[in-house]
């Protein structure tokens, strides 16, 4: 018995299923394929994982909610490039679990925020943003100055990396505490900031 298109959309069962199908198979079509491309998969040449203290400083970054706001991902048009820099590619990002591309932008974008501006313009701006954009809406943290990282945890969170394919080390992990031991949050936070985006020039 054939299915009629007035069967299909008088029983709603029978629509509900076929659309979870549809949707299912449609998602298989477009994901699947992405992980056998080597440019999705392998990193570009040059990437290292997060040290300790960059690490941390991402789980600040995801914790704060900054991504909410700045996305990491260039796109590739002329005009994104013109004003960010070299477009993003999924080999930079092969380790981050998850990954920070968005599409929205409230501020702008960090994929290649790295050396872009020192340590103190960071810090400066993490404090209070409006000192140096006075049109910024971004709040300030100034908590992240006096808040110390926790070294007690990072050493699990790298051994968990490691099983899904972070290549790092036993030495990395066992000496993890004793890198980020007395660093602030923002320390750490400036720490990621600054390594954005400069594997790819």
């Amino acid at each position: 018995m054939a299915l009629s298109h007035e069967k299909i959309e008088t029983n709603s069962f029978l629509l509900i299923v076929l659309t979870l199908l549809t949707v299912a198979i449609g998602g298989l079509v477009e994901i699947v394929p992405l992980y056998f491309q080597k440019s999705t998969t392998e990193p570009v040449q040059g990437l290292q994982p997060y040290d300790a203290l960059r690490l941390a400083g991402r789980d600040i970054y995801q914790r704060e909610g900054c991504y909410n706001c700045h996305s990491q991902m260039i796109r590739p048009f002329r005009a994104e490039t013109l004003r960010y820099g070299p477009y993003s590619v999924a080999g930079e990002f092969v380790w981050d679990h998850p990954f920070q591309w968005g599409s929205k932008r409230t501020g702008p974008d960090l994929a290649r925020v790295g050396g872009r501006y020192n340590d103190e313009w960071h810090r400066a701006h993490l404090m209070n943003p409006r000192d140096l954009v006075p049109e910024s809406n971004m709040p300030g943290y100034p908590w992240l100055a006096k808040d110390a990282v926790d070294h007690t945890t990072i050493a699990a969170h790298m051994s968990a990396l490691r099983k899904v394919g972070v290549p790092y080390t036993d030495e990395d992990i066992a000496k993890a505490p004793e890198v980020v031991r007395g660093k602030t949050e923002m320390e750490a936070l400036i720490a990621y900031l600054q390594g954005l985006g400069t594997v790819i020039k």
